[in-house]
């Protein structure tokens, strides 16, 4: 692996039981991801995107193979420690945006970065530059309820960035908005991720969208069945 490398997916499977019955989602994934990538993760409902992208985001640990972040075998380090690698380095872009209701649109993009040993000043302030980057700083003491589909997810997205993040995953971002307005932050998240350089992980059934990205990998029950490279920066 180069010090480029941010995930390296090696022999990867993730299996659910219940009720007596295993599942398999994920079976013989080998996949490195490299810094400044745009991934598009494309397949149909049941495919295994979500679980890839749950296995990226260090919430759901592989059940077979070994996932390396930053070169760090994740099997190798305690949970705190990985709560640490989340809550510093992985921006979660979702579809349903996740705000909190009771919070302005500030106090939303503040919120990650209380987590973290950084004073209400700081956390102030870059929660204010990620609400510019994203063209809300107007709408910084709106609530959610108060803002439209779009621009609820362009809150979404500045949470992700405002901890500087070295990956940001989203699941399917654009699926809860309409063509125009899916159209319109699709644009701002591509400007963002070269913008700041920032690795991304993009899931969506939106074929469009998904060819826009610097690589497009297909999953089919589980496995990877299809790549295609388009280019991107390293």
């Amino acid at each position: 692996m180069t010090t480029n490398t941010i995930l390296n997916f090696v022999n990867i499977h993730k299996t659910f039981s219940g009720e007596g019955t295993d599942f398999t989602a994920l079976q013989n994934i080998n996949l490195k991801i490299e810094k400044g990538e745009f991934i598009g993760l494309s397949g149909k409902s049941g495919s295994g995107k979500t679980t890839l992208l749950n296995v990226a985001g260090l919430i759901d640990p592989p059940t077979k193979g070994d996932l390396f972040f930053k070169n760090i075998n994740i099997k190798n380090i305690s949970d705190n420690e990985l709560s640490l690698i989340r809550a510093q380095e992985i921006g979660f872009i979702f579809q349903t945006f996740n705000l909190l209701p009771l919070l302005n649109a500030l106090e939303n993009v503040e919120y990650p970065l209380m987590l973290l040993n950084i004073s209400e000043a700081e956390r102030i302030e870059r929660a204010r530059e990620a609400l510019i980057k994203v063209g809300l700083e107007k709408f910084a003491h709106h609530r959610p309820s108060q803002l439209s589909g779009g621009q609820r997810q362009r809150v979404a997205f500045a949470r992700a960035i405002v901890k500087n993040p070295a990956l940001i995953l989203a699941d399917e971002p654009t699926a809860n908005l309409d063509t125009k307005t899916s159209d319109e932050v699709f644009e701002l998240l591509m400007r963002l991720q070269t913008d700041l350089k920032v690795t991304v992980m993009l899931c969506s059934h939106d074929l469009d969208l998904i060819s826009r990205t610097h690589r497009q990998i297909k999953i089919t029950d589980g496995q990877i069945t299809g790549e295609v490279r388009v280019g991107g920066t390293k």
